[in-house]
Formats: C-alpha cells, structure tokens, sequence
C-alpha cells in the first residue's frame, strides 16, 4: 500500500508546501464555548494565552488538576545562569529531556498537532488516514452542546490542514446532510466546501482531499464507496476525522475482524491520543507509538514506557503498566488498577475474537 501511496502521489494534483514538523506549538489555547455557540454562533471562542514553562501539565484540558500556581514561578537558583543565553540554552535543554514533551497540553492543540501530522502524511504521499482522539468529552454526544464542541474541533483540524498543505480544495463530508446544512450556513466564511456521506455526489472532480468528519458506523457502506472512488485515477487523500465506525450495536467477532481485515486495514493512523487512568497512548506521524505513565512525583505530568512501531494491544498495555508497578517503590497504585482493566479487556477481545 505505501509503495502504491508513493508512486500514485505524483498525480496528486494538490500543491503541498513542506509541513510543519514541530509537535507542539509555542501558544497555547484555552478551548472555551459561550452560550452564543448553543444558540446557533458560527464561532467558538478561542482565547490565546502567553505559551507557558515546560513545566506544565500535560493533558490538563482532558483530565486531571490544572498546575498549581509553584509550578509556574520562575527559578531563585542562583546557580543558574542569568544571561539571556544561558537561560534559552537551559530551556531548550529542559524540554528536551522531558518525556512528555511531544504531547500536546490541550484539546485545541491536539487538535492543531493532529493536522500537522495529517499535512507531513499526506506530503509523504499517503492516501488513507485516521485521526482519533479517544477522549471521553468527544465520545458521548447525545447533548447539543458536545456535538457543537466536536464539530468546532473538526473545523480547526481542517483549516490547520489547509494550512499545512496548501491545498485550496478540501472537502469535509459530515454524517448527515442536516449537520452539513447547518454548518454550511453556520461558517459562511469557510474556504472548504461541505457535503454529508448521503449526498447523490459528495466528492468533485475539482476536489484535491477529502476530510469524512465522524463516519458512522451506520454509513459505512457510504463510507467505503467513497473511499473506493477516491482510490480511482487520479488518486485522492482521504482523512477519517475520529471515525466511529465499530459499534457494539452492529455485533462484534467476525463483522469487526472483517472491516479491520479489508478496510480499515488499509488506513494509516496517523495521529492518536488515549489518556488511560494512569499514562496515556499516543501516536503523532512521522513518530512511532509511545506509550506514558503517571510521573508520581510531577501530577499531571508523564515519563515515557514504552516506544513501538505498532499501536500496543491490551495485552501489551497490561505487561507495561505491570511492569512500571514492580519498578514502583510503592504498594499497589493506579497502575495495578489499569495492569487490571487491561486483562479484562484482553480476556474479552479473545473471547469474541474466537
């Protein structure tokens, strides 16, 4: 497939300009939703802030407390030095030996950074990809209001996309024509055009990638008919935007083994974000997969497990957070308790896998 991706992406007729590597941007964002945006406000606010230490804590939008205010004060050491020079070479210095330093420190810049790794596959000559960001807060959305947080998350990746790419082209297609309406006529302003997966044509012939926000499961065979006609001459990224296309609704063993066999199987996960009770799992492209647990001595912050090529498995989840317990000075911890919920998970997916 990547051999296919590289040739065919010569007649890729988007003009891509090189994307930005960095992980992490030196602003941060705090993600706020004002009444307005319930009330039908093509906007959310998004308020920038100084870029803050590194410090700082990791994943504090997602869970956990925010720093306390002594992580933010400056150093008294005077053993440190006081020259401008001195002091950016030891910032520099600390960041790099920072573990968590590639995770994002909010959802907003997840988000950024999940489409500045969508923009470096794409330029890479990649066709299929998936971003998921397996966050609680954007996985139930039976309320009004996280479905409007989930589709204002959708329009930063698309544009932070856009600008990554340099592609004037872009289609995003939501799940149902009511969304796509709604939006449309929500962000007038918007440079990338809108269609829903039901639609008699959702892709032009003029469009350079295509963005699927939040497939359903229920569409798949939309899905998979608009991914197959992308997959014609010329060939044509397509990005799955937190796709949801595996349910307990439509049964699992064989039906699941068999959209990972033959479809989902031809995606490249390109940008992935799991906080887990006790570390977290993340991909970012062109980077492999780490795995991070709990700094008992920094809350909210992690140090690195684990690094692989491959997206872990429960049971592999299960070994590394039992491992970190027997290197732990102490008792039983949180990490007995995830080591625990990962058997259970692996003793299930064998079950329903036979």
């Amino acid at each position: 497939m990547a051999a296919s991706s590289s040739s065919s992406f010569s007649s890729f007729c988007c003009f891509c300009r090189a994307p930005l590597l960095n992980s992490t941007s030196p602003i941060s964002f705090s993600l706020s939703f004002p009444a307005s945006i319930l009330s039908g406000s093509a906007a959310v606010s998004l308020h920038t802030t100084r870029s803050r230490p590194a410090t700082r804590a990791k994943f504090e939008t997602f869970q956990g407390e925010p720093p306390q205010d002594g992580d933010l004060q400056p150093s008294t050491d005077p053993s440190q030095s006081s020259s401008p020079l001195g002091t950016q070479q030891q910032a520099i210095q600390e960041e790099e030996e920072e573990d968590d330093s590639c995770l994002p420190s909010d959802l907003v810049g997840a988000v950024r950074q999940s489409g500045e790794a969508s923009a470096s596959f794409v330029a890479s000559g990649g066709l299929r990809a998936i971003v998921e960001l397996l966050i609680p807060q954007l996985q139930f959305l039976d309320d009004e209001g996280a479905q409007a947080e989930l589709w204002e998350l959708s329009r930063i990746f698309i544009e932070t996309l856009m600008e990554e790419t340099g592609c004037q082209r872009v289609k995003a297609i939501f799940p149902d024509a009511g969304a796509a309406a709604l939006l449309k006529y929500r962000w007038g302003d918007a440079a990338f055009g809108f269609s829903s997966l039901s639609d008699r044509k959702p892709v032009e012939a003029e469009d350079e990638l295509v963005v699927m926000v939040v497939p359903d499961y229920q569409m798949l065979e939309y899905v998979e008919r608009i991914a197959s006609n992308l997959s014609d001459d010329p060939p044509r990224p397509l990005i799955m935007w937190n796709p949801r296309l595996v349910s307990e609704d439509v049964g699992v063993g064989f039906n699941v083994r068999k959209l990972r066999r033959y479809f989902l199987s031809t995606f490249t996960v390109v940008y992935s974000m799991r906080p887990l009770p006790s570390g977290a799992v993340f991909r970012c492209y062109p980077g492999i997969w780490k795995v991070f647990y709990d700094d008992k001595d920094r809350p909210n912050r992690y140090l690195l497990a684990k690094e692989q090529r491959s997206r872990p498995d429960a049971e592999e989840l299960e070994i590394i957070f039992g491992d970190v317990e027997e290197k732990s000075e102490k008792g039983p911890s949180i990490f007995g308790q995830a080591a625990s919920i990962f058997s259970s998970l692996n003793r299930f997916m064998k079950v329903i896998s036979k």
